[in-house]
């Protein structure tokens, strides 16, 4: 199974790609689609959509999990964001692809297995899980590699209650 991570954002959308072998997890791609500051919004938005299909297209994973927002600070921020992550999202559905969403929290349970674990912390284990030489930049590879991550145990932990069910 082949999962596409995402941290979305207007300035730069992290990505990451992992092949799920069993219980391995194998790095495929990874790295981000900046866009320029002083450029359009709507160019932006579209931009990123345009990536997103590409990458969608040259690698195609067989799911994709992208971080929730969560701000409690700059709300012009959160609305570029959320902007951005709404057309990430539309990119995924018109390719038939299935989205599991995760907040921070989640992504940091299963990473390290503790919620409020460090971004240091996060980036470690996502270099250790992946067999990485070094923690990818700039962060925001890193916490889409996780959300990747996160979602593949996810999808490990839910066929495991679908065979329960089907006994």
């Amino acid at each position: 199974m082949r999962i596409m991570g995402i941290d979305p954002g207007i300035a730069i959308v992290g990505f990451g790609l992992i092949d799920k072998q069993g219980s391995r997890l194998v790095p495929v791609q990874y790295g981000c689609i900046q866009t320029e500051a002083h450029t359009d919004s709507a160019v932006r938005l579209k931009m990123v959509y345009d990536s997103m299909v590409q990458l969608i297209d040259t690698y195609k994973p067989d799911a994709i999990g992208i971080e929730k927002l969560f701000f409690n600070r700059n709300v012009t921020t959160a609305m570029a964001v959320s902007q951005a992550r709404g057309v990430l999202i539309l990119a995924a559905i018109q390719k038939g692809l299935m989205i599991g969403e995760y907040t921070p929290l989640q992504v940091k349970q299963a990473i390290v297995g503790y919620g409020k674990a460090e971004k240091k912390q996060v980036q470690e284990m996502v270099r250790m899980f992946l067999h990485l030489s070094a923690v990818p930049k700039p962060d925001d590879v890193a916490d889409a590699l996780a959300v990747a991550i996160c979602h593949a145990h996810s999808c490990t932990m839910q066929q495991k209650i679908d065979e329960v069910h089907k006994r």
